[in-house]
């Protein structure tokens, strides 16, 4: 699905004059074809469906010295940074830092795969809830590993500027699968 920019940018220049707003003065007059562009960028992850997303980042490095010898070996990835738009409100959710564990089954996947898939699975109009869950079945795909948790921290801009107006409020959501669901303390000390 490709984000329709003309669509866009008539409904943008609309808001524009259901706001008030004169659409054709200087400073606006070009805003339908700037928001259009910049919700090509933000949204990229609408274009694609999970399976597509694994299918992009699938390179995994096969690695006997993590087949589970000890059975605990944990690869965490802390503090990806992202933002993501509340579907509620269209609101943005900034300060978002994910964090991705999981229990490698004889292959890894490169780091760098990690934090590009934390942002195009948030590069959507989301819940932070649902990010950590397709976060969770991504990496279940990619790695083949049941054995996957992500911690999400995030700030909303939907309690802290408006609402609310509540701007120390940070929302903490985590994903647990296999392992980590069962065994707490194969994440305790590194939350």
């Amino acid at each position: 699905m490709a984000i329709d920019t003309e669509a866009v940018k008539k409904h943008v220049k609309g808001l524009l004059a259901a706001l008030g707003e004169d659409p054709e003065r200087e400073g606006l007059k070009d805003t339908p074809l700037r928001v259009a562009r910049m919700y090509e960028e933000v949204f990229e992850g609408m274009n694609y469906t999970n399976h597509d997303i694994a299918r992009m980042f699938s390179s995994v490095f096969e690695e006997d010295s993590f087949n589970g010898k000890n059975g605990n070996d944990v690869v965490y990835i802390k503090d990806i940074e992202v933002f993501s738009y509340c579907e509620h409100h269209m609101a943005l959710m900034y300060d978002m830092k994910v964090s991705v564990a999981y229990l490698p089954k004889g292959k890894v996947i490169g780091l760098s795969k990690v934090a590009r898939i934390a942002d195009m699975v948030s590069k959507r109009l989301q819940l932070q809830e649902r990010i950590g869950a397709d976060i969770a079945e991504i990496m279940e795909e990619v790695t083949g590993s049941p054995d996957v948790a992500v911690f999400i921290e995030a700030s909303h801009s939907c309690m802290s500027a408006r609402g609310i107006r509540n701007s120390s409020a940070r929302t903490h959501t985590r994903t647990l699968r296999g392992r980590f669901q069962t065994e707490p303390e194969l994440y305790a000390h590194i939350i």
